[in-house]
């Protein structure tokens, strides 16, 4: 009978040291590790020697209660808890140790305790009062990670994601989907050591939309792995787009203008021209495509001789910085007369944030037609010059257009006109200051005016010294009219004047 108690005894005492296995351990000065009283069902125990499961409690999480070593709760872990060691040794080596999720949004740990050479393996909810040991979610640096808005994430040498923040977490269900593995990195690794340190733009695709998100990737190497950092420029991008439509759509517009268009940025190298550019000014598209600088512009034009040749380089140099600050200020107008002939306009305009636009126009068609009117102008009052009588010429809108050597010296005129034209009525004023009363001036005012039933008459007027004047008025095309005056030859002037030509 007494060896039947002392059996009953050493029963009873070997089930409270296993009840006490299973049961949370007490540390001192830890009054309550929060595991007294089970609150939810992911809160499980498991007990292994070595890398062998000696005993566990109850479970309730499908797939768990197949567990027979460390491997296979290795494996049911590791999605969800990559920092989760493949051995036991681990824990034995490190003492306890908290386990954090993947995914930080998951209010869950796995806690590892070395006790007494056994490895006591607990699955449950976060413990926000835990003070036993130093939970890497404590650690000020995970947690302003975590809080960070940017995508943060950390791969080892399997290109494995072993840890991310929150920001990479919702990255990942919003492009592969809420069941999406986090473990599977979402952008490319690395594949020289050339890519760390440095940005990197990358796209990705959102399952079931043709949108991409555009991340600048930026990659430092750590001992954990690799640590990577993505910040989001779906606005440089879109405006970098929208930049670009826009240069190609002012690019279109200008290709369509005769004149020559240079745009140089705020560095003064080249960053927009048109067509009409390499056919002026003899520079090939090629040169131009390289975004040559201001200076070299120039200096290509100077060489293909397709601006006027300076008389001395560092005059010419000295120039082209006086170009470039009346440029800045909007008023650099020149004519640039080449070698070859041909004439052309530029012009310096200033433009945002710093930018220069150079206009070249070709006027030698312009200036040649300017010329010749001139050349033309200048034989025709050549010919009224040399004609004996005075001419006035009167255009459509009653001013004086023109004369000749002789009505300045009949009317006492000079050929310096003043700053408003003189009209049909101040001239027949002037007229009559030297004239005997006579209704033909006011008949000549009233046919300057007049645009229709218009032909050619002829009067007499007398000047005060004597002199007598045939005055015949003719109309012109486009509603002009000529006046001559011819003085009358007294008997004593004929006679004069046949004795002179006998």
């Amino acid at each position: 009978m007494a060896d039947w108690i002392i059996l009953a005894a050493i029963s009873l005492v070997s089930a409270g040291f296993a009840l006490q296995w299973l049961l949370p351990r007490r540390l001192p000065r830890i009054n309550d590790y929060g595991l007294a009283t089970r609150s939810s069902l992911f809160d499980t125990v498991f007990l292994f020697d070595g890398d062998r499961l000696i005993s566990h409690s109850d479970i309730a999480l499908a797939g768990y209660e197949a567990v027979n070593n460390w491997q296979d709760l290795y494996r049911l872990l590791s999605r969800d808890f990559p920092t989760f060691p493949q051995t036991s040794e681990t824990v034995r080596r490190k003492g306890n140790m908290i386990v954090a999720a993947l995914d930080c949004t998951m209010d869950r740990e796995v806690l590892c305790e070395w006790i007494d050479g056994i490895v006591r393996v607990q699955l449950r909810d976060k413990q926000s009062g835990a003070t036993l040991v130093r939970s890497e979610l404590t650690d000020p640096t995970r947690m302003a990670m975590d809080q960070a808005p940017y995508p943060v994430w950390l791969l080892d040498e399997f290109n494995v994601v072993r840890w991310c923040n929150s920001a990479y977490v919702s990255l990942v269900r919003k492009v592969r989907g809420k069941e999406a593995d986090l473990t599977k990195p979402l952008f490319p690794k690395a594949q020289s050591k050339d890519h760390l340190s440095s940005k990197t733009r990358v796209s990705v695709s959102v399952k079931g939309n043709e949108n991409k998100l555009w991340f600048d990737l930026m990659l430092v190497d750590s001992e954990e792995g690799q640590l990577n950092y993505a910040t989001n420029v779906n606005a440089i991008v879109e405006a970098e787009a929208a930049q670009r439509k826009f240069v190609q759509t002012m690019t279109k517009t200008f290709a369509q203008l005769s004149i020559g268009l240079a745009i140089f940025d705020r560095n003064r190298q080249l960053a927009l021209f048109n067509p009409a550019l390499t056919d002026l000014t003899a520079l090939s598209p090629d040169f131009l495509s390289c975004r040559p600088s201001l200076s070299s512009f120039f200096d290509r034009l100077r060489d293909q001789n397709m601006m006027p040749e300076p008389k001395n380089y560092r005059g010419w140099r000295r120039q082209m910085n006086d170009l470039l600050e009346a440029a800045q200020d909007g008023n650099y107008q020149e004519t640039w007369s080449l070698s070859s002939g041909s004439v052309y306009s530029v012009s310096g305009r200033p433009h945002p944030d710093g930018a220069v636009a150079f206009l070249f126009e070709d006027i030698t068609a312009e200036i040649t037609l300017t010329r010749r009117f001139r050349s033309e102008m200048d034989l025709m009052q050549s010919i009224l010059d040399n004609l004996t009588d005075a001419i006035a010429v009167f255009s459509n809108d009653g001013t004086l257009a023109q004369t000749n050597a002789a009505y300045q010296t009949l009317w006492g005129e000079t050929e310096e006109a003043g700053f408003e034209p003189a009209t049909v009525l101040d001239v027949t004023r002037k007229w009559q200051e030297l004239c005997d009363a006579t209704p033909v001036l006011g008949e000549i005012r009233d046919f300057v005016g007049m645009r229709d039933n218009r032909a050619q008459w002829s009067a007499t007027m007398s000047m005060r010294d004597g002199t007598g004047l045939n005055c015949t008025v003719s109309p012109l095309q486009n509603g002009a009219t000529i006046i001559r005056f011819t003085i009358e030859q007294t008997t004593h002037q004929t006679v004069a004047m046949d004795k002179a030509i006998a």
